[in-house]
């Protein structure tokens, strides 16, 4: 049988949390009584926000954090069109004073508070990045990522750009040893004899951030990543087209992780699912698949795109792969949607799936049935309350924030009220207190949620 958006969660996407989304640009906003808009589940209906810019659940409440174009220092302003982040906590010898100097900011961060790395998907357009020389890679690309600073009351710090040249910065991944893999969704764009479509490591304490490639873990369009922390085997979705792009690990030839540790190289295979050329045409949630890994022959892509190496049947494709973030022992990663029209096997509105790696298979978690409340899923975490997941919209029309209950009903967590615009980069602190995302247009921004996570319905 195959579900619609409202139909169950089975397996380990199950749970609990849900996220929010703002668009007002300066402040803090408390949500109050208000319409019921029919949650029976979650956190209870989405309350109507007076500022027009974000309903979300009683109890909760937003700050903006940082807006693109506001200054940060003298020539520089925050980059725009945020996409992927991931938080990390600040501990005793991580303080300021350590490793280089950004405007006569110390990196570092106050041993408490959270540091954020996120992205910024702009490919030689868009409100630049503007590092200093030593975090440049491309002079022509205008990606890159920022890192933040926020107190446990989810207030903004300090900022600075902490990668800069890079083009096209869509999400990633967070390493087992404390490091942002920030991935390139590009491999047209060429600039001062720089190629593009690789991954690159940001050190969120300023230390140790070079702009190098991980050629090792290929170079086509990436969107994330999501890292085993037992083995430091990396596994990364791909969203392209002509053909449809491919899900791919990266094994490297230490498991001791470490910063830099995938700069020695290592394996890059392709999955195949033995007799499903699509994974469009697996509907039946809690279906669960053999894997098999095919070696990628050329994996920096010289002559020939990296799926377009593979004869049809030696690998498994699928339209639109995007988030992924590893969690409950397993890799999480969506398809935001698929349509015959387009070539796939089957339509569908959104595929959660994860990999096992002791099991050596895949797992069809969840599917959107087209023409259902809710679509287009993208960034994914996973909730620190109950296990569950949550999803970030970029679908058509309005964009939901969707969380799942411990009874595996999903849920309406947040609705941006201002625009049409896509959630993007969903993660708790390190803490589990505060909910950070970004609003990627209209301008784009970055918030903090808080509220009663802890009450939550079914």
């Amino acid at each position: 049988m195959s579900v619609t958006r409202r139909g169950v969660v089975k397996g380990g996407a199950a749970g609990a949390l849900s996220i929010a989304l703002a668009g007002s640009l300066d402040g803090i906003f408390q949500t109050s009584a208000g319409a019921d808009t029919g949650e029976a589940y979650g956190y209870g209906p989405l309350i109507p926000d007076p500022e027009g810019v974000l309903d979300l659940p009683k109890g909760f409440s937003y700050k903006i954090l940082t807006t693109e174009g506001d200054p940060i220092s003298d020539g520089v302003v925050v980059p725009g069109h945020q996409d992927g982040m991931a938080s990390f906590p600040v501990r005793a010898g991580h303080g300021h004073g350590h490793g280089h100097r950004d405007h006569g900011r110390g990196r570092g961060g106050r041993p408490g508070n959270t540091l954020l790395v996120l992205n910024h998907e702009q490919g030689t357009n868009g409100t630049r990045a503007v590092g200093t020389p030593e975090l440049i890679y491309d002079p022509v690309a205008n990606g890159g990522t920022t890192t933040l600073e926020v107190d446990r009351d989810g207030n903004l710090l300090s900022q600075y750009v902490s990668l800069a040249g890079t083009a096209v910065n869509c999400a990633g991944g967070r390493t087992p040893w404390g490091t942002w893999l920030t991935c390139e969704e590009t491999e047209g764009i060429r600039g001062e004899s720089k190629s593009h479509g690789w991954v690159f490591e940001v050190d969120p304490y300023g230390r140790d951030t070079k702009p190098v490639p991980l050629t090792g873990l290929g170079r086509f369009a990436h969107e994330a990543v999501a890292v085993d922390p037992h083995t430091s085997t990396a596994y990364l979705t791909e969203d392209a087209s002509g053909p449809f792009g491919l899900f791919y690990r990266f094994r490297p030839r230490s498991h001791r992780g470490g910063y830099h540790s995938y700069m020695a190289g290592g394996k890059l295979e392709a999955l195949n699912v033995p007799g499903v050329p699509d994974l469009s045409a697996v509907t039946e949630p809690g279906a669960r698949l053999p894997a098999r890994w095919v070696s990628v022959p050329d994996p920096v892509a010289k002559q020939t795109s990296v799926r377009k190496q593979f004869e049809d049947g030696q690998v498994t494709r699928s339209q639109k792969l995007e988030g992924a973030w590893w969690g409950h022992g397993k890799a999480y990663f969506v398809a935001s949607f698929s349509r015959k029209s387009s070539g796939a096997a089957g339509d569908h509105a959104g595929q959660v799936w994860t990999y096992d790696p002791r099991r050596n298979e895949v797992e069809l978690q969840l599917i959107f049935k087209p023409g259902g409340r809710f679509d287009g899923p993208d960034n994914i975490t996973v909730s620190p309350y109950g296990g569950g997941v949550i999803l970030a919209e970029d679908g058509d029309g309005e964009q939901y924030l969707v969380g799942t209950t411990r009874e595996n009903k999903p849920f309406a967590m947040a609705r941006n009220a201002g625009n049409d615009s896509e959630f993007t980069g969903v993660t708790f602190s390190p803490d589990g207190r505060i909910l950070f995302f970004s609003r990627q247009s209209g301008p784009g921004a970055t918030f903090a949620v808080q509220g009663p996570w802890h009450r939550l319905r079914g």
